[in-house]
């Protein structure tokens, strides 16, 4: 979310225009959600197992602005609600195992265990957050803590992998050490929080 006034000005002046344009050409929120999660599956799985990283991350970029675009045909037209939120939710967890999965991929390609290993626990945790958060959430509780949320995760990871496509040494194994130990951190503070809301 855009806190600052003049950030969500500037916001609404660069997606407001495409986010209409996609409307009057009848194109559903929903069509742009998985249009977006398509495209970016795509590119992390075909890019970065390949080891083409600085291209894989322009790509993903490019089709994340479809969070943006299709939220804001949601509200305009006025069909902001739970099923687009659950969609949004869903197919960001689909979007974010391919990047971590294409990361993965990447390390078994090269002979790489450090690198397979710091992003199989990235990928692993990352997902159990998620799933911790709804499962508290359908038991009567909230899990709305902890340091490893998706933003910034897939900043980090996406960073690291631009920084590596680049050639710069270590950085990805290293992002991906970090975000799977905070991951950690998070799955057990979310459980703490729950386990208190729940105590008998």
């Amino acid at each position: 979310m855009l806190n600052n006034p003049a950030a969500r000005k500037l916001a609404s002046g660069v997606i407001e225009p495409p986010a209409r344009l996609l409307l009057r050409l009848h194109v559903s929120p929903d069509a742009v959600t998985v249009f977006g999660t398509v495209g970016a599956v795509a590119a992390a799985l075909v890019c970065f197992p390949d080891g083409r990283f600085g291209l894989g991350v322009l790509l993903i970029a490019i089709f994340a602005t479809s969070d943006l675009i299709d939220g804001t045909m949601a509200r305009i037209s006025g069909t902001s609600g739970p099923w687009g939120n659950f969609l949004d939710a869903t197919l960001d967890r689909v979007a974010d195992g391919a990047i971590f999965g294409g990361l993965v991929m990447w390390g078994a390609l090269n002979g790489d265990p450090v690198t397979t290993a710091a992003a199989t626990l990235a990928l692993v945790t990352g997902q159990v957050t998620s799933y911790a958060k709804a499962r508290a959430e359908a038991v009567g509780a909230t899990a709305n803590v902890g340091i490893a949320e998706r933003a910034e995760r897939l900043v980090l990871v996406l960073l690291a992998a631009l920084l590596a496509g680049f050639g710069v040494p270590y950085v990805l194994p290293a992002a991906l050490w970090i975000i799977g130990g905070l991951g950690i951190i998070t799955i057990i503070q979310r459980m703490v929080v729950v386990r208190r809301q729940l105590r008998p």
